[in-house]
């Protein structure tokens, strides 16, 4: 935002240097942390030890340096834009006018919208790999945190420069598939799921279970199906294939209530014959031992392998009847995703805390294998989600708290209520504003903690307008378009303050000033807990300076600029919700 004049100020410097014999400057400037007044700095401590070196010493270095940044201060004076400029201990440093700085600031905001914040491209392109439901099972709250968290860290990578693909792993062929299948071809052939796919598909997926552990016997018959699987049953694939189209369109209706939508689909059934391939290639170079013919598996014993004790211990890559686990297919997924994408920089996999060894060992295998790429394969784990009553998983028992239950008592709680608060919004515009309220309500809190902790998730929390929560972000950007409607509905053109600005104004600007760089942060650590917290400490300091600074009823200057920062406010609000994938609506 200031180019221009830091590119001024080092060629005043240069200048300085070059007048009074001194090595040319290469100076690095920092922003000085903010405490009430915005400023950047630089130090001339490598420019006194660098005279030292050269034998041009004229004292020890920190008083050297401390001479040399006065000398440059009074060389560079008070440039256009600066209140005030000092050097202290050998940095020099200038601080922004107050007023000119907020008003470049809201200015940069107000031209560039939804754009805002949006980071430089890097050149680089990443894949993010989550969600991975189970086709043949519920989609449950089980499987939300990392549709969310995928979901959260896609739009922020994307936003800060990053060339993001979307990718999803549904689980579609196992032994869970098979059993789902066992259990419709002779209980529920003909039948089809008109109306709550995933709920439907679950049911049948929990009865199978029941009936194979009151009658084990039966285990038999779905062995002899898994067998028809293996040998590609005609019979057995189409309904595979019909069966799991079900569940994808399940799941289709779940993303899109989500806002969620995906570049790359892969599926486990793609890496089940390369995956064994991949293990054969592991057995030829010696990384992996045969022991199927003494009916044990085919496994890598990477700590044996690399001297270590219990660190990777051992990986199984087969069963002993030569049928595909996990890791197979991992193993071929890391090769088909930067098979299809070789410029791939990175390939991230949100997946589950628990899976952490299991990443760390086909990492490390696919490392051994001599593949270059697995350095680039990252795990980005997640933890549980718990409920009210501390709501136990278990699709094999049907004890699960369906998506689509979840997001419809959400919905119906954040009607209540938006209808005492706006009664006089249509009944569309309150189921509208319901839902985005409802379900910026479920994401925010699995976005708001560390990626590897765990949520405990409740409703008094989620949509609390007035604590740390969605519906009071929601609120603040509604708010602000309020303001706005009541003064017109049109911005002030841009100008520079006279009045001195109150503490909630600077704070409001400080505020929104900070967003471009936490877009960066929260992306580079793949923490969107940091966006989470941006956007709260926004719609913070938005109410601070709403309850603190009159706007519609300030003097006309000051209600200009007033009018400019809640314009600008509102925006960087909307652009950091928009990041965590939450709505902003137009009322509340």
């Amino acid at each position: 935002m200031f180019e221009a004049e830091q590119h001024a100020i080092n060629q005043r410097l240069s200048a300085f240097c070059a007048e009074k014999g001194l090595p040319n400057p290469d100076l690095n400037w920092t922003w000085i942390p903010f405490n009430g007044h915005w400023g950047i700095c630089t130090s001339f401590f490598q420019l006194a030890a660098r005279e030292a070196r050269e034998g041009k010493a004229a004292g020890p270095v920190p008083s050297r340096a401390a001479e040399l940044a006065q000398m440059a201060a009074e060389a560079v004076g008070l440039p256009d834009g600066f209140e005030r400029v000092e050097a202290v201990k050998g940095y020099l440093n200038l601080y922004f006018s107050t007023a000119n700085y907020a008003s470049r600031l809201i200015d940069s905001v107000l031209d560039e919208k939804q754009e805002f914040g949006r980071g430089k491209a890097k050149g680089e392109r990443v894949m993010i790999e989550f969600s991975q439901p189970n086709t043949h099972k519920a989609f449950h709250v089980g499987h939300l945190r990392s549709a969310i968290l995928g979901d959260a860290l896609c739009r922020l990578l994307d936003f800060a420069g990053y060339d993001v693909v979307r990718a999803n792993y549904p689980g579609d062929i196992g032994l869970h598939v098979i059993k789902w299948l066992w259990n419709y071809m002779n209980f529920h052939a003909g039948e089809r799921p008109e109306t709550n796919i995933t709920e439907w598909m679950g049911k049948i997926y929990a009865e199978a279970n029941r009936r194979l552990e009151e009658n084990p016997e039966l285990e038999a018959e779905v062995r002899a199906l898994y067998s028809r699987w293996d040998q590609r049953d005609p019979e057995v694939v189409a309904l595979w294939t019909e069966t799991r189209q079900w569940s994808l369109d399940g799941f289709d209706e779940m993303y899109r209530q989500l806002d969620i939508r995906f570049d790359r689909y892969y599926f486990n059934s793609m890496a089940e014959q390369p995956g064994k391939e991949v293990v054969a290639e592991l057995i030829e170079k010696g990384l992996a031992t045969d022991d199927r013919p003494n009916n044990g598996t085919v496994f890598v014993d990477l700590d044996a392998r690399l001297g270590l004790k219990e660190k990777y211990r051992v990986l199984v890559v087969l069963r002993s009847d030569g049928t595909a686990l996990y890791a197979t297919e991992d193993l071929a997924l890391a090769k088909l995703k930067f098979s299809d994408y070789p410029d791939l920089a990175r390939s991230y996999y949100v997946v589950d805390v628990r899976q952490s060894l299991h990443f760390q060992q086909v990492f490390k295998t696919l490392e051994l294998a001599g593949y270059p790429w697995a350095k680039h394969c990252q795990h980005v784990p997640y933890e549980l989600v718990n409920l009210p009553g501390n709501v136990v998983m278990a699709s094999r028992e049907g004890t699960v708290v369906l998506l689509e239950h979840l997001i419809a008592e959400a919905v119906s709680r954040a009607l209540e209520v938006v209808e005492q608060k706006n009664p006089d919004l249509t009944a569309e515009q309150k189921l509208a504003v319901a839902r985005a309220v409802g379900i910026g309500a479920i994401k925010y809190p699995m976005l708001a903690r560390e990626n590897a902790k765990i949520v405990t998730f409740d409703w008094k929390t989620a949509l609390d307008f007035d604590g740390q929560a969605a519906p009071y972000i929601q609120y603040a950007y509604v708010r602000g378009g309020s303001i706005l409607r009541k003064a017109g509905g049109e911005i002030p053109a841009a100008f520079t303050p006279t009045h001195t600005l109150q503490r909630e104004e600077v704070a409001l600007v400080d505020a929104i000033s900070r967003f471009p760089s936490e877009v960066q942060r929260a992306a580079g650590d793949l923490r969107p807990l940091a966006m989470a917290t941006q956007a709260y400490d926004l719609a913070r300091a938005f109410n601070d300076f709403y309850t603190g600074c009159p706007v519609l009823s300030a003097e006309p200057e000051v209600r200009a600029f007033r009018l400019r920062l809640v314009a600008a406010a509102r925006q960087a609000i909307g652009n950091a919700l928009a990041l965590l994938g939450i709505t902003a609506p137009e009322a509340m």
